[in-house]
């Protein structure tokens, strides 16, 4: 792929070998989010989840912020009256007003549905990731955090509530009393208190290197196990019947042991060498 795509706009993309890194690129705005740039994304992903070339995502910002809440000017444009006028989308006060509008506006994609279905993706949060600007990462499969980013479910601070399945994933990551703590009190944390929290995953100077290091290691095993067991943990993180939980492995055991990635895994073991799945 050309290491940056004609038809994107607010987005590039480059890949590092079997690891597709996708850059959110607003850097003038902090990466502020709009509908398009939620738009470009998607095609992305649809993209690289088809291409068997691409083993694995991972998503970061250009500049100094990963993506610093939605940009009020791009998602109120059509609302505003010509005499209010639009604050400075550059401004952070203004950015976070709109973070309550961003899941609305980007409903007519499932952005946590296909998160789930993705192939592995990584976030590398090199900067501030405020409002939408952290709730689009909740649900990818690990977060690289640099110490000094700026995280914030902030919402409640705009008189809203936490969007994109937040409200499960704050939960799922830090427990009930740190979920409640973030989302009930909107407080920003840098990234060395969000590891402590187990809001993100791991701290890195370059997080970038980081998470294509770790987005490598998932992109080397068998495409359809990766591609079960990301739905297994989906299915069952919060499940409570057990007897649920093992008939949805075996169904997906089953489908496993008949896909050609598994002869072939087994195939290399027997011969002593890596297994080729791509």
């Amino acid at each position: 792929m050309d290491q940056h795509e004609p038809q994107y706009e607010q987005i590039t993309v480059h890949d590092d070998g079997d690891v597709r890194v996708i850059t959110l690129h607003r850097p003038d705005k902090l990466n502020a989010w709009t509908p398009r740039m939620s738009a470009e994304l998607t095609d992305a992903f649809r993209s690289g989840n088809v291409d068997p070339s691409v083993g694995a995502f991972v998503v970061t910002g250009a500049g100094r912020g990963f993506c610093a809440g939605a940009d009020v000017g791009e998602v109120f444009a059509s609302q505003l009256d010509e005499s209010d006028g639009p604050g400075d989308p550059t401004d952070e006060g203004s950015r976070e007003t709109a973070d309550e509008t961003a899941g609305e506006a980007g409903r007519g994609e499932d952005w946590v549905a296909l998160m789930r279905a993705s192939k592995p993706v990584v976030g590398a949060i090199n900067g501030a990731a405020i409002g939408v600007g952290l709730t689009l990462v909740l649900s990818m499969d690990f977060l690289v955090a640099h110490p000094d980013a700026k995280l914030s479910a902030r919402f409640v601070k705009m008189g809203v509530v936490p969007e994109l399945a937040s409200s499960y994933f704050l939960v799922q990551r830090c427990g009930w009393g740190h979920a409640s703590d973030l989302a009930l009190s909107g407080r920003t944390v840098l990234g060395t208190e969000a590891l402590q929290l187990g809001l993100v995953d791991e701290l890195a100077d370059d997080v970038v290197a980081a998470a294509t290091a770790r987005a490598r290691s998932y992109a080397e095993n068998a495409p359809p196990s990766l591609r079960f067991v990301k739905q297994l943990l989906t299915e069952n993180g919060s499940e409570p019947d057990l007897d649920l939980v093992q008939r949805r492995e075996l169904r997906a055991l089953g489908a496993a042991y008949r896909t050609p990635e598994h002869r072939e895994a087994v195939q290399a073991f027997l011969e002593r060498r890596p297994p080729s799945f791509r």
